[in-house]
């Protein structure tokens, strides 16, 4: 019964496909250090703000995710390639044997060394407006990915709050199993010198052992729990938790409706600004496919320098220069553009479907996490409440054995119902700070902005205008 109630905690889920995040949790509740009497953590602990701040930092996770928004931004300058010219420089170097009959008969033989040396410039003037809606899905997708940057933000930060509040709560679930323990002990001691006194049978000495063996086992489950949300801790923090302060909830940010939740959560959650985006792409996308079933305008200028040392010939050197104008209309392709044209058609009406279902998704995130918060708030006042009852129970039985009004299961009840009240309050502080910071997420705020976490805030648009009009270079802006 200890041990089970030793293991309250809250059970996390993720939306679907969308990436909404309604919470990533683990092992037990939040801890309640100050209401269960513990230790105060020094000033140099540290504190939630500065371990969101770590992982924001270094999570690999995010950083893989910031990786693939530059990977996206370069979807703009290959696009913008349309609008300029295409130069191609050529040489061409070889060696020539030449035999000739000539007309009395006789050969002439050569060897020569032919070359040429040109360049061609060419510079499309008309492609049915590909080139403009090309580079519109590429500014889309850069926005979109921007979307999809920050939810993975959310949840990284999100991941952060869990294993901190982890930590805390498995930590003073230790601590409370130790006082379990060591609470039994002494009752077990108690009882085997009333044993040996007369006052109790070795049945009262049998189950007090019991109970220690029991409480031991808890403790043991406590530390292993403990153990893993250490573990947990350093691969989204990245390093091992040192000393820890208590965590605050951040119902300063909150909405103060279950209908701004909603609100907040259409008009500004990641995912769903994403899907938009992506209806867009769609839609710009079956224009780019049309522009296949126009004409196409080219202009293309060449210069070429060539030389032949071949004695039959009355020239050796060759210059040439030339610029044409070139119209290219497609009668038919065997219907490949019709079809990719019907295929985008389908995608943006794909598109405009995921973005309903992630609208959904979005609207259940929302009540859900305003709910869980709500219900967090009540869990805590009956917690603590449960708490203090508890404790005067364990103190009365206590004195009304020592007075022989009751037995030592009875103390040992109590003490069992004491543990279990201390867990569920672990678990719900640990749960209102997690269903904080959940809401917060669902309404799309959870961000280094709205948080004031002492950390640079990364902007994508900072390397998207870094790379937008680079027409050469392989280096990328970080040097690579």
């Amino acid at each position: 019964m200890v041990g089970r109630a030793a293991k309250v905690g809250h059970v996390g889920r993720r939306m679907l496909r969308s990436g909404i995040c309604l919470g990533v949790t683990i092992c037990v509740g939040f801890s309640g250090a100050a209401a269960l009497g513990f230790v105060a953590t020094p000033a140099s602990a540290e504190s939630l703000p500065e371990a969101m701040a770590k992982a924001y930092q270094s999570n690999p996770q995010l950083n893989a995710e910031r990786a693939r928004q530059r990977a996206t931004d370069e979807n703009v300058p290959q696009a913008l390639a349309g609008y300029r010219p295409q130069i191609i420089a050529s040489l061409s170097v070889g060696l020539q044997a030449v035999r000739d009959l000539l007309p009395d008969n006789t050969f002439q033989s050569a060897n020569l060394k032919p070359w040429t040396i040109g360049v061609t410039v060419t510079q499309t003037l008309f492609n049915g407006f590909k080139t403009a809606n090309s580079v519109r899905v590429a500014e889309l997708q850069v926005q979109s990915g921007r979307e999809a940057l920050r939810n993975v933000g959310q949840g990284v930060l999100l991941d952060a709050v869990t294993a901190y509040s982890n930590v805390l709560a498995n930590q003073s679930l230790v601590e409370a199993q130790r006082t379990n323990v060591a609470f039994l002990r002494e009752t077990l001691t108690i009882t085997q010198r009333r044993l040996n006194a007369g006052d109790v049978t070795p049945t009262d000495t049998s189950q007090a052992e019991a109970r220690l063996s029991r409480g031991l086992a808890d403790l043991n489950a406590a530390e292993v729990n403990y153990a893993i949300s250490q573990a947990t801790y350093a691969q989204v923090i990245g390093n091992p938790p040192g000393q820890l302060r208590s965590a605050d909830t951040v119902d300063r940010f909150l909405p103060r409706s279950r209908e701004d939740a909603i609100a907040l959560a259409f008009k500004e959650h990641p995912a769903v600004m994403a899907a938009g985006f992506d209806v867009d792409v769609a839609s710009t996308t079956i224009r780019v496919a049309e522009s296949s079933l126009l004409p196409t305008i080219t202009l293309q200028g060449s210069a070429s320098h060539s030389s032949d040392a071949d004695p039959s010939l009355s020239t050796f050197r060759t210059d040439q220069a030339s610029v044409i104008g070139q119209v290219t209309a497609p009668i038919y392709d065997g219907g490949t553009a019709a079809s990719q044209t019907r295929q985008a058609k389908e995608v943006t009406a794909q598109s405009r479907l995921v973005l309903d279902q992630v609208r959904n998704q979005a609207r259940t995130a929302a009540i859900g996490a305003w709910v869980a918060n709500e219900g967090a708030k009540i869990a805590v006042t009956a917690s603590e409440s449960e708490v203090r009852a508890a404790t005067v129970a364990l103190q009365g039985v206590q004195k009304e054995a020592q007075g022989g009004q009751r037995t030592t299961v009875d103390v040992l009840n109590s003490e069992a119902d004491l543990v279990s009240a201390k867990a569920r309050l672990i678990g719900a502080q640990r749960d209102r700070v997690i269903a904080s910071y959940t809401l917060l997420s669902a309404i799309g705020r959870l961000d280094v902005k709205t948080l004031a976490l002492n950390t640079p805030d990364y902007l994508p648009e900072v390397h998207y205008h870094q790379v937008r009009d680079a027409w050469q270079g392989l280096r990328t802006p970080s040097g690579q």
